[in-house]
């Protein structure tokens, strides 16, 4: 990655410098080494401050909005499955192409520092990533361990490193983590439980909420102007819940407007403080409408269509899809 991080600084430098844009979205360091945050640059001399490695999960394309509205053109470098967050955002009509010059970034998977810990290291001084394995400095000594145990959730189940679309590209593509599972495996598992079974883990999950929002913020799919929990003369637009009903109600109503629209990036549950298991009602919504529709991936373009926006002869009706019987004609 570092080779990546300095073709990255002089990319962002040259865009800056002749002009070509006027903002630049990256990653600068934060606090600790693992906690690079998302920051634009709007001078060539700046982007010597911007970081490149295992520990910069953020999509960076919701971010996009505020440039767009602003009429900034800028620069963004995105990972292969950040590209679909920014066609997703284009299809939307959330961002304005013209206003952006998207550079595709290599990307071998993305590293999960609560793993680390959770393997055993304490004290930690440094990370590093050496091709499948990942060596970690502590207080106490060195510790090594596989790559592919401590990476993050999302990037088990990596969509490849073909970039949905970009302007430009840095260097060569890396291998990702080779995903073989099945990615509906744990939406499975709770369609086999009993009603009263799922309800109770639903209220276990929801129950942790605590409405920081975060969720909803990083969402390229949840791209409302104004949200209608944000709004004053809303019902539900206060933070404290009143009761159970209200408590789900967040993260019921925020499924279903994403559902059809959702990438499938996983950032919702990666920055989720409370460690709620957000991918899972996505995933619900995702392999229902394969099931309904076809096989669709949101954000493959910024074209196409969603099945929920759009109507087909042979779309099926949800009663009859239900109790397995024929599409209508």
């Amino acid at each position: 990655m570092r080779e990546i991080n300095k073709l990255m600084r002089e990319k962002a430098a040259k865009l800056l410098g002749d002009g070509t844009v006027e903002r630049v979205l990256a990653w600068r360091s934060g606090e600790f080494f693992y906690d690079n945050a998302p920051a634009f640059f709007a001078d060539a001399e700046a982007c010597q401050e911007i970081v490149y490695d295992e520990f910069c999960p953020a999509n960076l394309s919701k971010y996009l909005m505020q440039t767009s509205r602003r009429g900034l053109r800028t620069a963004v470098f995105l990972k292969p499955c950040d590209t679909y967050g920014l066609n997703q955002l284009l299809k939307d009509h959330r961002v304005k192409r013209e206003l952006v010059y998207a550079v595709g970034t290599p990307c071998s998977g993305m590293v999960d520092i609560k793993k680390i810990k959770a393997a055993g290291a304490k004290a930690i001084v440094k990370v590093v990533c050496d091709g499948e394995q990942v060596q970690v400095t502590t207080a106490a000594g060195n510790l090594t361990m596989p790559k592919r145990e401590v990476l993050l959730d999302k990037c088990r189940m990596c969509k490849g490193s073909a970039y949905k679309i970009a302007d430009d590209e840095l260097g060569q593509p890396l291998e990702t983590p080779a995903f073989t599972g099945d990615k509906f495996a744990g939406v499975k598992a709770v369609e086999t439980m009993s009603a009263e079974e799922r309800f109770a883990f639903w209220q276990q999950e929801l129950s942790k909420c605590i409405r920081c929002n975060a969720c909803r913020d990083i969402c390229p799919a949840c791209s409302c102007e104004q949200c209608i929990f944000d709004k004053p003369d809303s019902p539900v637009a206060g933070k404290a819940y009143a009761d159970p009903v209200e408590e789900q109600l967040f993260h019921i109503i925020r499924a279903y407007h994403v559902a059809g629209r959702c990438v499938g990036c996983g950032e919702c549950a990666r920055v989720c403080p409370q460690g709620v298991k957000l991918g899972l009602l996505n995933m619900k919504f995702i392999k229902d409408i394969n099931s309904f529709f076809g096989a669709y991936q949101a954000g493959e373009d910024a074209v196409t269509p969603a099945p929920l926006t759009d109507y087909r002869l042979n779309d099926a009706e949800t009663e009859i899809a239900l109790k397995g019987g024929e599409r209508h004609v």
